[in-house]
């Protein structure tokens, strides 16, 4: 399907800068809206935003700015949102529902002709997500109780003979259970996404995110994340510090092939009205990422275990991502490849590591870092 102008929310970020070069790369006319917000941003454009793209400054959660946005656009890509955990959490729900509605608002009060809507999601949905015990079969599992944490007792058990499950890739149909309040919003903003879709048919497409990596990824963020974490303390030269044991197993995917999935379904029509996991669909363990962060930064591994849990984690999170396999999409970066290229972006930063420990000191006392 062709398409006159396509819409990047969001579109200076980590995600949305890669889908806006990858867009303009194969000829579609992009235009960017985005609020330059903390903590993403600092107020100002970034230089490696893509001078080809027009861009607007506005806000998701005014009206107004999605009116001037979406004239002449006949494609929406909608990615910015409000992430990580903060104790504010009626702004989860006007950014990351609301928007959605204004969005729709604004379509249909002007009767716009949008082909096709594509917006973010997150893996955090699946909350803690399916195991599997080998005397009990499957299972969807609560998250862990603070007790079991404060007796550093990791691990998901089997609910009915209490040995240690293994987690089970998720799948687009899966159960879900989100327990944070980003992913909460995240769910509402997919059902409303979907029923207004539905209801106005517009072709309407979720894209659920792993965890994504790769340069211009903001370091400013609440968690700062494994990767942003780690390579702050061997730039430093310190112990690389991690949460729980450090078997915690994620999936890794790096920002080129996210963006390259966002072609795959805005091109593709068997996607309309479907969710998509968007990962690696590989496991790997938190101390083995922390392997490579030393390994590309050419220092020694020194693991710093404290016994630190961070408040609504999950265990495990895998991904299955046969689903987007099936429309000829497939992820090519490689784990060393996302490291190496964050490291050499993060270099050009001086304050990187102020940043990261005024985080984590807010965040203890706040009660989400114990």
């Amino acid at each position: 399907m062709e398409y006159k102008k396509i819409l990047v929310t969001g579109g200076a970020g980590l995600i949305g800068s890669h889908v806006v070069d990858e867009l303009l790369k194969v000829g579609y006319k992009v235009r960017i809206m985005d609020n330059l917000g903390q903590p993403t941003h600092d107020g100002s454009i970034p230089p490696w935003l893509n001078k080809n793209a027009e861009f607007i400054q506005g806000d998701i959660r005014i009206k107004i700015d999605w009116q001037k946005a979406l004239i002449d656009v006949d494609a929406i890509i909608h990615l910015a949102a409000y992430m990580d955990f903060h104790l504010d959490f009626s702004t989860y729900i006007r950014t990351n529902v609301e928007s959605v509605a204004l969005m729709f608002e604004v379509i249909t009060e002007n009767k716009l002709p949008i082909k096709k809507i594509i917006a973010a999601s997150s893996q955090s949905v699946y909350g803690e997500g399916k195991y599997y015990c080998t005397k009990h079969g499957e299972m969807y599992l609560p998250p862990r109780e603070r007790e079991q944490l404060s007796r550093h007792d990791w691990e998901q058990h089997c609910a009915k003979c209490n040995e240690v499950a293994v987690p089970v890739a998720e799948l687009e149909n899966d159960l879900l259970s989100p327990f944070i309040p980003y992913a909460v919003s995240k769910l509402s903003s997919e059902q409303l996404l979907f029923s207004l879709g539905k209801l106005y048919n517009i072709p309407t497409v979720a894209l659920r995110y792993s965890i994504v990596l790769g340069a211009r990824q903001s370091f400013r963020h609440f968690y700062s994340g494994a990767l942003r974490a780690f390579t702050v303390n061997v730039l430093n030269h310190e112990p690389i510090s991690m949460n729980e044991d450090g078997q915690q197993i994620r999936d890794f995917v790096h920002v080129h092939d996210v963006a390259q999935a966002h072609l795959v379904v805005l091109q593709d029509e068997r996607a309309n009205d479907q969710i998509f996991n968007v990962g690696s669909g590989e496991s790997t363990c938190v101390v083995d990422l922390a392997k490579i962060v030393a390994e590309v930064a050419g220092v020694r591994f020194e693991p710093l275990l404290t016994n630190r849990y961070r408040v609504g984690g999950a265990r495990h999170s895998v991904m299955n991502v046969s689903k987007l396999k099936n429309l000829g999409w497939e992820p090519t970066q490689t784990l060393n490849r996302m490291v190496s290229d964050y490291l050499a972006w993060v270099r050009q930063f001086k304050n990187f590591s102020g940043v990261l420990k005024n985080n984590e000191d807010e965040m203890r006392a706040q009660g989400l870092l114990k």
